[in-house]
């Protein structure tokens, strides 16, 4: 049975402090606030109840449960005066020995049955463990900004944690009405661990020239539905923050090429271009607004189009898109092999365009390839070999934006841009599964929740296909050498074995 918490003691009233408590005492637990900093605490409370007020006058909530909440946030002066709670929470700065300092002074003024948690985001909760006399009651408790709005917490054992601890902070999660996702002590924990394949891999997309940093948000955003693109949200993130995550995370998983930072954004961060707070980013920035947005790539005009020839890998995607083509108007060639004036079209899956070109037997000079991972009538990306000729670009472009859908053109890449993204997506998830750092339910609750994923990533491969993104994952893998895309054991056993990636593995006792 869960431990029953009712005071909560808080130390550090910054935003995440602050945020912490409102939910808290909106649940009926009564919060003590303490800061080393004089008056912090009281202003904490003073915000709280302007921001309690807000909700009132917005039909949030009522009058009545704003008091209640409000006489249930304590501000104390002093430290000692923790005493008698049934948990403190600690939200204090990201430094591994004030934090280790601040518990085991704690330790002095609890009792024995008092849990002591961490709302650290990035140092290993066994470490700030490590000084104190019982380790087994600390645990992190790991919210997210803003919190009141963000309703996911990861709850993080460390290797001494008791087990009840851990449910005790679930139990309050729930109380609090969050989604309390349980994690193993690992680099990350699961929300910033599973977020490393969304940038990293689109910076790789590119560092390689794929494709300007405007086309490749647009088709995140369009094709695969994210909500920002990935280099808007670096913008917003800022890189003097999101960076050095990506470098802590790389060093402590000792070098794996699946974390690889990208030099882009290192340089970026040395220059001072570090985002939208400072006007400059990936894009520029005035009053917090983005100035010169790129805008999508212009339909070239063609006054008649070729004839196309399509092939696909299977046969729903050839079927698929010989309708669509029909569709938009142009005559397709339902041949064995395309007529030298043909538009040669192919859809593969984690080839780049002139592997695609080869391996199908076509001049590559002819050659566009489509992407059909996701949603055609949202977003279409078309890639082209190095040889295509500039006719067969513009009259593909035309042809697929004849019905008003958005088309980006890219260069050449293995996976065009939504399979490589989506692949390393899944991918990344697979392996936190396999590594057992958390449930395959709370990794795809905390990715949705804490970083706003269409889709938790284990469901969302499931839709997309695990056979479909292990093809893709190996094609790349044998293309780039790059053992960044070496499918998880995970994804790959289930997707011999026809298994949903939320399958979980039987006991082995």
């Amino acid at each position: 049975m869960a431990r029953s918490i009712n005071i909560m003691g808080l130390v550090g009233t910054g935003v995440m402090g602050a945020g912490i408590a409102q939910i808290a005492a909106q649940a009926g637990v009564e919060v003590r606030l303490f800061d080393a900093r004089e008056g912090a605490a009281q202003a904490a409370r003073d915000n709280l109840n302007s921001t309690l007020s807000k909700l009132v006058a917005k039909g949030k909530i009522s009058q009545e449960a704003a008091d209640a909440a409000l006489a249930l946030l304590k501000p104390v002066a002093t430290i000692e005066e923790l005493a008698g709670c049934d948990m403190v929470v600690e939200a204090i700065i990201e430094n591994l020995d004030v934090k280790r300092g601040l518990l085991t002074q704690l330790e002095g003024i609890v009792d024995d049955a008092c849990i002591l948690a961490t709302n650290t985001s990035s140092l290993s909760v066994s470490a700030i463990a490590t000084a104190c006399k019982h380790p087994e009651r600390v645990a992190g408790f790991h919210f997210f900004n803003p919190v009141p709005l963000m309703k996911v917490v990861e709850v993080i054992d460390g290797i001494a944690t008791e087990p009840s601890v851990s449910e005790a902070l679930l139990d309050l999660a729930k109380r609090m009405g969050h989604t309390g996702v349980r994690a193993q002590d690992t680099p990350g924990f699961i929300v910033n661990h599973a977020g490393r394949a969304y940038g990293t891999e689109a910076l790789k997309i590119l560092g390689e020239g794929v494709a300007p940093q405007g086309d490749v948000d647009r088709i995140l955003r369009e094709a695969a539905g994210f909500r920002m693109g990935p280099l808007e949200l670096f913008d917003l993130t800022a890189l003097d923050v999101s960076h050095p995550v990506m470098e802590s995370i790389y060093t402590q998983y000792y070098h794996d090429p699946r974390y690889r930072p990208s030099p882009l954004t290192r340089q970026m961060l040395v220059a001072g271009r570090v985002g939208r707070k400072v006007g400059q980013g990936f894009y520029r920035y005035e009053n917090g607004q983005m100035v010169d947005a790129p805008q999508p790539q212009a339909v070239p005009t063609v006054e008649q189009l070729p004839p196309v020839w399509v092939k696909a890998e299977n046969d729903e995607d050839q079927l698929m898109l010989v309708e669509l083509v029909k569709a938009l108007g142009a005559q397709v060639e339902e041949t064995e092999y395309p007529s030298d004036q043909a538009l040669c079209l192919l859809a593969p899956y984690g080839d780049d365009a002139t592997t695609a070109a080869i391996s199908f037997d076509v001049d590559a000079s002819r050659t566009l390839c489509i992407d059909v991972l996701t949603d055609l009538s949202r977003h279409r990306t078309l890639m082209m070999t190095p040889a295509t000729r500039a006719d067969m670009r513009d009259a593909a472009h035309a042809l697929f934006a004849r019905d008003g859908v958005g088309v980006t053109v890219i260069r050449d890449s293995v996976g065009f841009v939504c399979q490589r993204v989506l692949a390393m997506v899944v991918n990344l998830a697979c392996d936190i599964a396999q590594q057992q750092i958390a449930s395959a339910e709370d990794i795809d609750n905390a990715v949705r929740l804490g970083l706003g994923y269409p889709q938790g990533p284990l469901a969302w491969g499931d839709n997309l296909g695990p056979v479909r993104l292990l093809t893709i994952l190996e094609r790349m893998l044998e293309v780039t050498g790059d053992p960044r895309y070496r499918p998880s054991p995970w994804l790959r056993r289930r997707a011999h074995l026809g298994l949903s990636l939320r399958q979980t593995e039987p006991s082995a006792v």
